[in-house]
């Protein structure tokens, strides 16, 4: 594909724009859109609305187990006494649940996709105690905040690449041809070019 405007002009433009979202009253954490933007392009060279959707149904169960951790540590985080290795005790067995579950949880076809769900998980807790979200130490408003800005991480993913403009070139540059970055496979899940074919015995 011959790009019109460069991907690193759009997606850099895009970065800015995001200025504008995190620099108002609401205190987002927009650093959570680069988060799942990065994530997109880690699942392959082309975001696609199968790879999106995947994101969208894990990072939230990634977040939700993360709000539930804070919640139990909460309400009893000092069950064993108020001295920080106490409370380490408490904190390290509840994140020892709750990390099982959501392990647990990547067993279920909708959710298989685990790495996402951690990416939201890291994601809730970095928008909590780092005092972002609408209501800053709110572990709701923190919840709401960082759901909403990583599910626009794949819109800007998808956007840096519609906006350079493509347009598909042949392999002596002109006309339409095969993508360079293509990576559908035939019969098969969608590789990189550079992976070896797979092979049937």
């Amino acid at each position: 594909m011959r790009e019109r405007i460069p991907h690193e002009i759009v997606a850099s433009v895009l970065a800015g724009a995001t200025a504008f979202i995190g620099g108002t009253a609401l205190n987002l954490p927009t650093w959570a859109i680069f988060i799942s933007w990065a994530g997109m392009f880690l699942l392959g060279p082309k975001p696609t609305l199968r790879n999106a959707t995947r994101l969208w149904a894990t990072m939230p169960v990634g977040s939700t187990f993360a709000l539930v951790i804070v919640l139990v540590d909460q309400r009893i985080g000092t069950l064993l006494g108020d001295g920080q290795f106490a409370r380490n005790v408490v904190l390290g067995v509840v994140i020892l649940v709750c990390n099982t579950a959501l392990m647990c949880t990547g067993r279920v076809r909708a959710f298989a996709l685990v790495p996402g769900m951690f990416l939201g998980f890291a994601s809730f807790f970095a928008t909590y105690f780092g005092g972002f979200g609408f209501a800053p130490g709110n572990v709701w408003a923190a919840w709401v905040s960082v759901v909403v800005m990583n599910a626009a991480g794949p819109v800007f993913a998808y956007l840096s690449r519609r906006w350079t403009f493509a347009r598909p070139t042949g392999p002596d540059g002109r006309g339409a041809g095969v993508p360079s970055d293509a990576t559908a496979a035939v019969g098969g899940e969608p590789r990189l070019q550079s992976d070896p074919a797979p092979t049937r015995a």
